[in-house]
């Protein structure tokens, strides 16, 4: 029998009783919360969690990557764009677009025709510091040599900012480094040859010639049916904005380009377009604006785009 009123502390101890005959009762604590038992994961269930993460995974990752992709096409184009801009602005000044490459007097070294540019795309800084009257290993050129113009870079190549240009030995077929140049991912466009088949090249059909300037009249087709300027990746051969030692490996193709099988071509020549974007390569037109080339267009078309004559 309880005697005296029941406190609060003893309300507090949750007590109730359990009787197992007439007067024969226990008390008994309620499990209080804190002891009570938790329920995991099953494996079943950890199994289904990490299968539907990985799903979404799958889902998201390819277009966050073509995303990305896209952003990265959408640069390189605007980029091809003031070029295109800059080549206009120099034809305007002109009355012709730079020649493809120029020697300066002893003949060893040539300069590129983006050399010519970059007063026009707001590189006068850089400008200055080129005299395409020096030979290029010119001590007076050495800022430029390692100078790496952003605009100059598309954004979906991997690409090293600078590459050493080196001098082929046929005989004892060995490689001598000969200079460090800026790298670049835009090339004039020659025509349908190699521009480095000789030393003078071969006469190009195309717009960015060896030594001889050509005006958008010169272009037959008309400016919007002819390609200027287009993309090669950095593994298909080390391009340059600046300009060439004349014994250097495949000089000339690394200032100009040749329309001679497809972009993006896979065994071609190291003169061909190519870039790393699905599909195709950008091309400059001469009226201004920039598009892809499919890879999948055929090699009469394509050489076509790349003549500034009607010729077949």
């Amino acid at each position: 029998m309880h005697h005296g009123p029941i406190s609060s502390s003893d309300c507090s101890q949750r007590q109730h009783l359990t009787c197992s005959g007439p007067g024969v009762c226990n008390a008994q604590k309620k499990p209080s919360g804190s002891l009570r038992l938790r329920r995991g994961f099953t494996v079943l269930e950890l199994l289904v969690t990490f299968g539907v993460i990985t799903t979404l995974a799958s889902l998201i990752l390819p277009a966050v990557g073509s995303a990305r992709e896209a952003a990265r096409q959408l640069q390189c184009k605007n980029q091809l764009k003031q070029i295109g801009l800059a080549l206009h602005s120099y034809h305007d000044s002109h009355r012709c677009l730079p020649a493809g490459w120029q020697w300066e007097a002893s003949g060893k070294s040539a300069y590129s025709w983006s050399v010519t540019l970059l007063p026009y795309l707001e590189q006068r800084a850089i400008y200055d510091q080129v005299d395409r009257n020096r030979l290029l290993s010119h001590p007076f050129n050495l800022s430029a040599r390692r100078t790496s113009i952003a605009n100059f870079l598309c954004p979906s190549d991997i690409i090293d900012p600078t590459f050493m240009l080196y001098e082929e030995n046929k005989i004892t077929e060995t490689m001598t480094p000969l200079i460090e140049l800026p790298t670049t991912s835009y090339v004039g466009v020659f025509g349908t040859l190699e521009a480095d088949d000789g030393i003078p090249a071969p006469a190009g059909d195309g717009t960015f010639l060896e030594s001889k300037p050509v005006s958008f009249v010169h272009l037959q087709r008309g400016l919007s049916n002819t390609i200027i300027v287009g993309e090669r990746t950095m593994a298909k051969v080390p391009s340059t904005w600046l300009g060439v030692d004349i014994s250097g490996e495949d000089a000339a193709c690394r200032l100009v380009g040749s329309a001679m099988t497809t972009p993006n071509c896979k065994l071609c020549d190291e003169c061909e377009f190519s870039s790393r974007h699905p599909g195709g390569s950008h091309f400059l037109w001469a009226d201004g604006r920039v598009r892809i080339l499919s890879e999948s267009l055929d090699t009469a078309t394509y050489q076509q785009l790349a003549r500034r004559t009607n010729q077949f």
